[in-house]
């Protein structure tokens, strides 16, 4: 492709809105066309952000040939079946995270952009944070050796959408969400630290999800409350990686914790960042100027502002000028583990990959 990448959006909701905010921030790109079922919210998102077209239906959006590339940005068991119908007709697919409601949906939009040869990207925000990049550099650089623990860590302290007073109810319902804490952000995390580590093959996982802190009547009431605010596991990795993760949208507890990733030479903590090792006998806490760093290289090196936002990246690696992340692959992985956890809580045992991959079932939505 050259010049512009064509954008259409599917979806002007909350996500919708924030992700026309960002490409507003990309000059590779213009948006020339949105979809909602709301029409009226569709043409308000339209005219505020001067997008030529509106479509009801996102089908007949899909049939303008000048449209590129669409970014999906509805509820999680409506991404597979409308992304793999956008790549079905011929169009590169960006999608909000969670990957799918479940690991086969997820699995399936997967495997249709590798047979019809389409590029598919997964929103992974966290890929593109500061600490992420150092993370990355220190590890590429061999100083933390054999890498053998890491963790994803997550933490709201009352932060449940819907009954904690921000979102819509189907944040919160398994027909349009089918996942809480685990699809809503433990997605970022746990993604982050599969790419840090090179997203190794999931083994076996073992987890456990919970529900107990008490919500407002009138919120529980008004809407079914189906999902997990606390979702916690134990996976093990390929290359003898074990890899424990928390993840709360509510819990009675100060979030003094971090994602880290520790090595036979050295360990990272993310939040706030900082390098552990031991120097001349002596144990070692590094700190970084990041922000400085961050300034150098986006003064030295052009290709660091590719990886300014996910927005950034994928446009950028559609128009060629940078190697996309495969954060579809990063994204199933992520979604095998979250599968994984829901199983073993199901079953009150550990689970294998293979497992995982048999048992669960599609929740996509029909007849769109």
């Amino acid at each position: 492709m050259a010049g512009k990448i064509r954008l259409g959006i599917i979806g002007v909701g909350q996500i919708g809105k924030s992700h026309v905010a960002n490409y507003q921030k990309v000059p590779d790109c213009e948006i020339v066309a949105v979809a909602d079922v709301n029409e009226a919210e569709a043409n308000r998102v339209a005219a505020a952000n001067n997008i030529p077209r509106v479509f009801t239906n996102f089908r007949e959006m899909l049939k303008v040939e000048e449209i590129d590339a669409v970014d999906v940005c509805l509820h999680n068991n409506y991404h597979a079946p409308v992304t793999i119908a956008a790549l079905e007709a011929g169009k590169d697919v960006y999608c909000e995270k969670p990957m799918a409601g479940a690991y086969p949906d997820a699995k399936k939009m997967y495997k249709t952009a590798k047979k019809l040869g389409r590029r598919l990207a997964i929103q992974l925000s966290t890929l593109f944070s500061k600490e992420t990049k150092a993370a990355k550099r220190l590890i590429d650089a061999g100083y933390l050796g054999k890498i053998y623990f890491v963790k994803s860590y997550g933490f709201r302290r009352r932060g449940r959408p819907w009954v904690d007073g921000y979102g819509s109810p189907q944040f919160v319902t398994k027909k349009t969400a089918q996942g809480g804490a685990l699809f809503d952000m433990g997605v970022y995390h746990i993604a982050n630290i599969l790419y840090l580590i090179g997203n190794p093959a999931v083994l076996t996982v073992s987890g456990a999800t919970h529900d107990e802190i008490e919500k407002y009547e009138d919120r529980a009431k008004a809407a079914p409350w189906e999902v997990e605010e606390l979702g916690l596991g134990f996976v093990r990795l390929a290359g003898g990686i074990s890899f424990v993760i928390e993840e709360s949208w509510a819990i009675h507890s100060n979030g003094t914790e971090s994602p880290m990733i520790a090595g036979s030479k050295g360990g990272i903590k993310l939040s706030p960042f900082g390098y552990f090792s031991t120097v001349a006998d002596m144990p070692m806490n590094a700190t970084f100027e990041l922000d400085g760093s961050d300034w150098r290289w986006h003064a030295c090196f052009p290709e660091t502002a590719y990886h300014d936002s996910p927005q950034h990246h994928w446009i950028a690696g559609l128009l060629g000028k940078c190697e996309l992340i495969d954060t579809a692959a990063i994204a199933l992985a992520t979604m095998k583990v979250s599968e994984g956890i829901y199983l073993s809580q199901k079953l009150g045992r550990e689970v294998t990959s293979a497992e995982i991959e048999k048992k669960p079932k599609s929740t996509a939505l029909k007849g769109l």
